[in-house]
């Protein structure tokens, strides 16, 4: 089933492709997945910059490490280079057979690898929407997106991403980013180096970074605004960059990111004044608690702001009032 997810809906590439797959299916890869999840847990295999399919880890958790360390370095007037990386269909791109290599080399043999290469192999899917199917197509390669067991998968063949890279690293799945303190030409190098070492990486292990959707932000009062490349294509300077949801600035400040949210509760609290003619508590807290609050409330960790200001304009936009509340 494609799921639509930014951009031009005319646009085959803009969408994801989830996999509908059986209950009993999905029961016997939980029974899989539960038994990989516990030898990863007992020996510790999963690398500390993993946010993504993780217990106890999140995108709350990969924002505020990242960020911590963003936050202390610009603190302490060093500046900073963020570097967002962008895999060209991850998931959908993961060699079997390089992928069971690395689940071997984690400890996962026997039945379980046995197990899971079955699973992979032989695989058909189409296509379908609205009813409509397309003709079925054999699948080469990739781990299913909406699976059980997928995720898991790709996080142990992408767990050594980082090998050998000087940069600080976030992960969450896919979605990956470099923080490094540049001061000087010879920072700018070390971390150019680590950038020529995951573009090594994904070369080898058959996966490719999409370079022009890469994006490096320049932090602090002082940084040199150095230029960096990647698979032979110059990365673009992004001042503003959408972080799982949360608009992160190169200032640091997060007025862009409070006045998006307070837009966003603006628009649904005119969708509901609209189309709910009963505004009895009973029916409208429970409409506030579910389609309200989410906009206001989501990350807000992350990005409280450290001043007060008083939106006012309820229903008719984000207007804002200069003055301290």
């Amino acid at each position: 089933m494609p799921i639509f997810k930014k951009g031009s809906r005319g646009d085959p590439g803009n969408y994801r492709p989830v996999s509908l797959t059986s209950v009993p299916g999905k029961l016997v890869e939980t029974i899989i997945k539960n038994n990989i999840v516990r030898h990863i847990d007992e020996h510790n295999l999963l690398r500390k910059s993993q946010h993504g399919f993780n217990k106890g880890k999140s995108c709350l958790t990969n924002l505020l490490e990242f960020f911590e360390g963003v936050n202390k370095h610009v603190a302490q007037g060093d500046p900073v280079n963020i570097v967002y990386l962008d895999f060209q269909k991850a998931f959908d791109k993961v060699p079997h057979q390089r992928l069971l290599r690395k689940l071997s080399c984690h400890g996962i043999r026997g039945k379980i690898l046995s197990w899971t290469e079955n699973w992979l192999k032989d695989k058909e899917q189409r296509v379908g929407i609205n009813g409509k199917f397309s003709e079925w197509r054999r699948v080469t390669s990739g781990v299913p997106q909406g699976s059980v067991l997928g995720p898991i998968l790709f996080n142990l063949f992408i767990n050594d991403l980082e090998k050998g890279v000087n940069s600080e690293v976030a992960k969450f799945a896919d979605d990956t980013k470099l923080l490094k303190i540049v001061k000087t030409k010879a920072d700018c190098e070390e971390l150019q180096k680590d950038l020529t070492k995951l573009s090594d990486w994904a070369t080898k292990w058959q996966m490719k970074f999409h370079a022009d959707q890469c994006k490096v932000m320049h932090i602090g009062k002082y940084n040199p605004n150095y230029t960096y490349k990647m698979m032979g294509s110059k990365l673009a300077v992004a001042t503003q960059e959408r972080d799982f949801g949360v608009i992160v600035d190169s200032s640091l400040k997060t007025s862009t990111q409070c006045a998006v949210a307070v837009k966003k509760m603006n628009r649904m609290v005119g969708i509901i004044k609209k189309g709910i003619d009963n505004n009895t508590k009973n029916i409208m807290l429970p409409l506030y608690q579910s389609m309200v609050c989410p906009h206001l409330e989501y990350c807000v960790q992350m990005w409280l702001p450290h001043l007060k200001k008083r939106y006012i304009g309820i229903g008719k936009g984000s207007e804002k009032d200069n003055k301290n509340d």
